[in-house]
Parts: C-alpha cells; sequence; structure tokens
C-alpha cells in the first residue's frame, strides 16, 4: 500500500503544475456539469454552450500558448473524470472544457454526434475541438455524426 501511495504522489509531482492547481476545483466542476445534465434541459444549457453552427465540423485556430492550455485543461479533465464517485461521461467533460476553455479565453467547439452501434444500437457522443487539440471526447471524427456544433470564439 505504501509502494501505492509513493508511486501515486511521484506520478502526481510530474503532472503541469496547470494540471495540479486545477484539479481540485475541475473535480467539483465535473459534479456541477453532472447535476445540470440531470436537472435542466439541454435547451438551457445550449445557450451558454455558445453559438450553434449546424453540423459542419471545424476548429477553432490556435496560438502555440493556447494550444498547450487546451491540452492541460484536457488532461486535467481525463483525470478528475476517473476519480469521480459519480458518472463524469462524455457531456459534463465537454461542459467541464467549455468553461475552463472560456476562463482562458480560448475559442472552442463543442460538437455532438451520434452513430449506430451492433451492440447497443444508437449511441451519442459529445467532444469539445480546441484547435488541433480534442480536449474532451478523443478523437471522434471517424465514428460519430456530428449533429449539432456549438462555438465559442472570443470577441476581438
Amino acid at each position: 500500500m505504501i509502494a501505492l501511495l509513493k508511486r501515486k504522489w511521484r506520478s502526481w509531482l510530474r503532472l503541469p503544475t496547470r494540471v495540479r492547481l486545477l484539479f481540485l476545483p475541475t473535480w467539483c466542476l465535473l459534479g456541477l456539469a453532472r447535476l445540470a445534465v440531470l436537472t435542466l434541459p439541454f435547451r438551457w444549457l445550449a445557450r451558454w454552450l455558445g453559438e450553434e453552427t449546424g453540423v459542419t465540423p471545424f476548429t477553432p485556430v490556435l496560438s502555440a500558448i493556447q494550444v498547450e492550455v487546451a491540452g492541460d485543461i484536457g488532461r486535467c479533465i481525463g483525470l478528475a473524470a476517473a476519480y469521480t464517485p459519480w458518472q463524469s461521461l462524455c457531456q459534463p467533460q465537454a461542459f467541464a472544457a467549455r468553461w475552463w476553455l472560456g476562463v482562458y479565453g480560448i475559442p472552442c467547439v463543442v460538437h455532438y454526434g451520434v452513430c449506430r452501434d451492433p451492440v447497443k444500437g444508437l449511441a451519442a457522443h459529445a467532444w469539445v475541438c480546441a484547435g488541433p487539440v480534442a480536449v474532451t471526447g478523443g478523437q471522434s471524427w471517424d465514428e460519430f455524426v456530428v449533429v449539432r456544433s456549438f462555438s465559442k470564439m472570443q470577441k476581438q
């Protein structure tokens, strides 16, 4: 048990500082996002996501610093989601990513897609892209057909 804790501590220390600082707020944010998904109508949440851009998939262009920050945000959300006692699947992760990217002023697009799963039937997924970074949801372009996208671009 002690060896496991030491290994976990060393892994924690190797994480980028930004990821370590955002971990606890992100963990709490995932809980709020999960609560919002369970209690609020999607049309209310959609207004907050940004401007609806239809089904044309695109990603905004980012600077090198923005790419680095977006990558750290995605890493932090994935890590925090792994340690929540509640389900933190794609939609709460997408909301958390959208929030953090907005805090840092990074333009992003939240995509919703569907695909036909041979076992489960119709499967839905949400993912967030910021430039070349798949912040949450992985590289979902090949598996899912985009049915709605919401963009949040920074005002010039």
